[in-house]
């Protein structure tokens, strides 16, 4: 199948990579022309504007937006309207707010175009793995693009089967979910990444407790010298605690067990934050995400070896580099 990229960053780039390696071809397009060029060097369509990514594809086309979310992909989104043709799928596949996406459907679905919000979860390790991938949207179009999603998807690899699961929605096991209409997709993974925050919240001040086992407001009797990178390591190895995010805790710290090239600095990119809401808005009790959010504001004025785990987690797994203005 074809396809067309808006956004060639950490993720939009490594999408096209994943999607060529599958045998679909891509049009791709950034202002900023080199990870164009370095994508046409490996066997992308790399063009110029949006006029020129439109006309590059066949119709009905489908062109997925990586871009952040807000005002970047809102005004990509109103540019490309009036370019394209009836039956055309725009998809959105950043971290947009899923009300935003309920709109967008609509004033899309006026014009005889379709939208689908696709919450896309892998960072900087999809194109090896795979991205887990909630997509919401009507049917059609996502039957149609399902070559797309299953080539993005991490398959089944050797996760074993659920027992109880015979006869149910087998593309889960695939690592791609239809959710539902437009805004389920987005809605669902701003629930993955709020329980994210809380998940590495536990794990930094766990550790941050193991390390601190030896400080002096401890009675010397029981005092611990802890190694926390070994600690890291042996919980990757059959613990209930067994995780990705401890996979990259355990790197983290046996590559920096201070971790001091961290600040601590945190930052959140939006989606912890309408998790909360949205426990506010269904009268949803939902301490440990609420506390999780807060921590990181509060780590905006003064860090711990806790903050510093997070932000470690953080490089891992999505690439984020915490902002100049948080060194110190």
């Amino acid at each position: 199948m074809q396809l067309g990229m808006i956004g060639l960053g950490r993720m939009g780039a490594n999408i096209v990579r994943r999607l060529m390696g599958a045998g679909h071809s891509c049009v791709v397009y950034d202002r900023d022309p080199a990870p164009g060029r370095a994508l046409a060097a490996e066997g992308a369509r790399a063009v110029g504007s949006l006029g020129a990514l439109v006309a590059g594809l066949e119709a009905p086309r489908a062109i997925w937006i990586m871009l952040p979310a807000g005002a970047p992909t809102e005004a990509t989104i109103e540019a490309l309207r009036p370019l394209l043709s009836r039956g055309d799928v725009v998809i959105d596949g950043g971290n947009s707010f899923w009300r935003d996406d309920i709109r967008r459907g609509a004033a899309l679905r006026s014009q005889g175009l379709h939208y689908l919000d696709v919450g896309t979860s892998g960072g900087v390790w999809g194109l090896e793995r795979g991205y887990c991938l909630m997509i919401g949207g009507e049917r059609e179009p996502v039957a149609r693009l399902d070559p797309i999603f299953r080539a993005l998807a991490p398959g089944r690899g050797t996760i074993p089967s659920t027992p109880g699961r015979e006869g149910r929605n087998p593309n889960v096991e695939e690592g791609y979910l239809h959710a539902g209409p437009c805004g389920a997709g987005h809605f669902v993974k701003m629930v993955h990444n709020g329980i994210e925050y809380g998940l590495m919240q536990a794990y930094a001040e766990g550790f941050d407790i193991l390390r601190n086992a030896d400080a002096e407001g401890v009675a010397p009797e029981h005092r611990f010298s802890l190694d926390v990178a070994d600690i890291a390591e042996v919980w990757r190895r059959g613990s209930v605690v067994t995780s990705w995010l401890l996979d990259l805790t355990s790197s983290a710290l046996a590559s920096e067990g201070a971790l001091d090239s961290y600040s601590g600095f945190i930052e959140d990119s939006g989606e912890g934050r309408w998790t909360v809401m949205a426990a506010i808005d269904e009268a949803v009790p939902a301490e440990v995400l609420s506390a999780a959010l807060y921590t990181r504001f509060r780590s905006r004025q003064g860090h711990t070896f806790a903050e510093k785990i997070i932000s470690a987690m953080r490089k891992g797994f999505g690439g984020h580099v915490e902002p100049k203005a948080g060194k110190g």
